[in-house]
């Protein structure tokens, strides 16, 4: 193996490489269904427990609005205003924008206006925010004075050099003793971006293929002459 073919090979593995390890097409929130109880989901100092209960006449009924892979359990709040939050590490910054979708159901009681709000904050490697994005709150108006949940989705980028995510659930309470801001899968959802290569990467990679393929040629003129 000569030098050159050494040297196109680091210039080519330099021009793939440009993209931190990030984890495409799977739900990045943790028992985001609630059927898992409490498990991924940390509670916020200063602010009362989100809680994992059944679905049934206390809360939201099977057969009221709600996603149709309900499971048995949803999110609901306890106290005045309830936060549960939970952290993804991707380990090392992103180096491009990656595109992502952010979901869930959101719902309340009756005409009261209860309500939850899901939201992702993308946090660089210094714990500094670089932007977020949120779902909710989904009104009595919405949900037409019904108990029950409606989905919600909205699609958008992380930006470059994000570290890590933050996942906030709250649950605000406005009305009577209960807190009746109701939630259940929420998701998180990275895709690939079909970018071209910015310039300065697409010389590198050409270079890269062409040191390769000239190699390659003297490699096979050396076996002719041997």
């Amino acid at each position: 193996m000569t030098i050159r073919y050494l040297v196109a090979a680091a210039l080519l593995a330099a021009a793939c490489s440009s993209q931190a390890a990030v984890v495409y097409g799977s739900n990045l929130v943790v028992n985001g269904d609630a059927e898992a109880g409490m498990t991924g989901w940390n509670g916020y100092s200063g602010y009362d427990p989100i809680q994992s209960v059944n679905y049934g006449s206390s809360w939201v009924l099977p057969t009221q609005p709600g996603p149709a892979d309900r499971g048995n359990r949803m999110f609901a709040g306890v106290g005045q205003y309830a936060v549960g939050y939970q952290t993804f590490d991707f380990g090392q910054t992103t180096t491009r924008q990656t595109s992502f979708a952010l979901s869930g159901w959101l719902g309340g009681w009756t005409d009261q206006g209860d309500n939850a709000l899901f939201y992702v904050q993308f946090l660089d490697d210094t714990g500094n925010a670089l932007g977020g994005s949120a779902l909710g709150p989904v009104t009595p108006q919405d949900r037409n004075n019904q108990t029950g949940l409606l989905y919600r989705e909205t699609e958008g980028y992380v930006p470059a050099g994000t570290r890590s995510l933050s996942f906030f659930l709250s649950m605000e309470r406005l009305v009577s003793n209960d807190n009746d801001g109701y939630a259940d899968n929420l998701s998180f959802v990275l895709t690939p971006l079909a970018e071209v290569p910015e310039p300065g990467m697409a010389a590198t990679f050409a270079l890269g293929l062409g040191l390769l393929g000239w190699a390659g040629r003297r490699k096979r003129a050396g076996g002719r002459q041997r």
